[in-house]
């Protein structure tokens, strides 16, 4: 389990970066934002003609929630993702991180400071478990010994023993131990904002269930400010304070998971329509929820 290494695993925070300026908010924004792709015709004839991933997104997120962006596939979760570190930029409108338009920071170091999860963890199959949680503190230039500190205590954070997994490769690990690596590694350098691609899709059931379990937990300790992707309606419910629902590229809901269901809205009762109606689906409680 991640929780009882949460207290002693909390570094230094970054003390020249704009990431962490206290009177920019929110987090990250969107305004009017739009991406799009060119789509040839299928015939030889007709011009190119151009197709929204997303269309006019407005949306802020504020410092250390826990945002959760729901969809079917193709419905543009992952191009958000995209639009926030820079991997994408939108054709119309614009997206703030820390009140400065993405466009306006050096892609890399926007990138370095900001963690990034994807399913299978993304690990480099050639580095180790160690070099691969050191990656970013090494292009950060840490010394060797403070890189070591993390990336045992980053390791113990997610519940792997560093003197059991820090020499081994990606493929020596488990689904679920890979995934607690990209977590850990995502963590490194202590970025203020996560952003997690279906991080969990890829495992099993009951692997799936305790790694949400682990991460809500580290959501609400480490207050970090996180974007979550997924299609499933129970792991949003689960994991985060507020979730926005994506259809076709616009947003169609936004609420806290204990009102999403209250929605009347085709899209959230298709989605609604995949839960089963047991106890831990009504009763549960979202991170940062108050008793």
């Amino acid at each position: 389990m991640f929780t009882p290494f949460l207290r002693r695993c909390q570094p230094k925070r970054w003390r020249n970066s704009a990431f962490h300026s206290r009177q920019m908010k929110p987090t990250i924004q969107f305004r009017e934002a739009t991406y799009s792709v060119t789509r040839n015709p299928s015939g030889i004839s007709g011009a190119p003609s151009n197709f929204d991933i997303v269309s006019g997104i407005s949306l802020e997120v504020h410092a250390g929630e826990t945002l959760v962006l729901l969809g079917r596939s193709g419905s543009g979760k992952t191009t958000l993702l995209k639009l926030i570190n820079r991997l994408l930029q939108p054709q119309k409108g614009a997206v703030f991180v820390q009140g400065r338009a993405t466009t306006e920071w050096d892609p890399i170091a926007l990138r370095r400071g900001i963690g990034y999860v994807i399913q299978e963890g993304g690990l480099f199959p050639h580095f180790t478990v160690a070099e691969n949680v050191a990656l970013v503190p090494t292009l950060e230039k840490w010394d060797s010994t403070r890189t070591s500190k993390r990336v045992e205590e980053l390791l113990a954070l997610v519940g792997l023993d560093p003197a059991e997994f820090a020499g081994r490769r990606p493929n020596q690990l488990s689904g679920g131990q890979r995934q607690r690596v990209g977590v850990a590694r995502a963590l490194a350098a202590d970025p203020p904002i996560l952003l997690m691609d279906e991080p969990f899709g890829a495992l099993d059931p009951v692997t799936r269930a305790e790694m949400q379990r682990e991460f809500a937990d580290i959501a609400r300790r480490l207050g970090k400010t996180i974007v979550f992707v997924t299609h499933d309606l129970r792991e949003a419910r689960r994991l985060a304070t507020r979730i926005v629902l994506l259809e076709s590229g616009r947003i169609v809901a936004s609420s806290t998971p204990n009102d999403f269901l209250q929605i009347d809205h085709p899209e959230v009762r298709a989605f609604a329509a995949t839960l089963d109606s047991t106890p831990d689906d009504q009763t549960h409680s979202p991170p940062g929820a108050r008793a």
